[in-house]
Formats: C-alpha cells, structure tokens, sequence
C-alpha cells in the first residue's frame, strides 16, 4: 500500500512540472496571446546563453615640456551575461513586431526577440541583434550599444522559451466485490 500511495505521489508531482517548449507564432496563435496584457502573464526563458560585450578606449597622445612624446590610452569593459534558462518578462512590441522582453530592472534594458522570415508557418522568436553591422553583431541595451559575443554561447540560435503544462484529470471509482454467500 505504501508503494502504490508512493507510486501516485511521484506521478502526481510529475503530472504538474511543465516542460519548456519554444514560444512559437503557433502556441502564441493556440493560447491568443496576441495582447500586451496577455503576454505579461506568460514567463519566458533564454534557450542558450547571450553574452553582450562594451569596450570603451580613449587615446591620446601629446609632447611634454622637455619634448618627450607620451601616448596614452585607457580602456573600460562591461560584460553582460545572460545564462541559458534565465527568466524574462514582457516588457512590451517593437516597431517591427518584435517582442521585447526584460530579464532585469533598468531603463533601456529590455532585448528583442522577432520571428525569422524563412516562410516556415510556425517560427520561433529568435535574438533580434544587427547581425549585419560592420565589426560585428551589435544590440542596444540600457542606452549603451553593445558587441554581440558569438564565440561564447550561442546567441544566433537564443530564442524565447515557455513553459507548457497539460492538466489532465481523471476521476475514477473502484471498489471491491466480495461476493455473496448461500
């Protein structure tokens, strides 16, 4: 007896964890989620991990007064780190139907995600980035603009992620006959 009540302990708490699945124009078109209010109820999750880099470099260089030439320069890095699995809100559409979504408090600080063009009917919500500037993929973020990192992680393939679980009840009754007696 103790197995069995064992036994649906261990199905009922597998029943209820979701699993994550890519957030797609598919389970946005199944669950209507087409509203910003909507969409602020849904948590969303990185699939792979976006690494944002910033270099700041300031040179100079002058004579002094004995006529010794002196270069100078001085360089500044932040790096932003966003783990694989890390939660994100709503924060609101882009301009060209993106999705931006914000993993931290801060003005500015919300990242696109839009739907690649490959004609596919259903598509994912992919890392919007100017994969095409010259130096390299580049985002903005909190009012700074940022080099997107493409040898650490994977951010060309960084899409949205949602939980999704199915609720299933089913009663059933059961009892046993003894049978009857002359």
């Amino acid at each position: 007896m103790k197995q069995f009540a064992l036994l649906i302990l261990l199905a009922a708490l597998t029943a209820s964890c979701g699993t994550k699945i890519p957030y797609t124009t598919a389970i946005r078109d199944e669950f209507s989620l087409d509203s910003e209010e909507k969409l602020r109820q849904v948590q969303f999750y990185t699939s792979h991990t976006i690494i944002l880099n910033q270099i700041n470099k300031q040179s100079s260089e002058l004579t002094t007064q004995n006529g010794a030439l002196v270069s100078s320069s001085n360089s500044q890095s932040e790096s932003v780190v966003i783990p694989a699995g890390t939660r994100c809100i709503f924060e609101s559409f882009g301009d060209a139907g993106q999705i931006l979504v914000r993993f931290e408090t801060g003005d500015q600080r919300a990242i696109p995600f839009a739907t690649k063009t490959d004609g596919a009917s259903v598509r994912r919500y992919y890392l919007d980035a100017d994969w095409s500037a010259q130096g390299g993929a580049r985002i903005s973020y909190g009012g700074n603009d940022y080099k997107v990192d493409l040898t650490r992680g994977a951010p060309r393939a960084a899409h949205l992620l949602i939980v999704k679980k199915k609720l299933e009840r089913t009663k059933r009754k059961e009892r046993i006959v003894r049978g009857l007696k002359v």
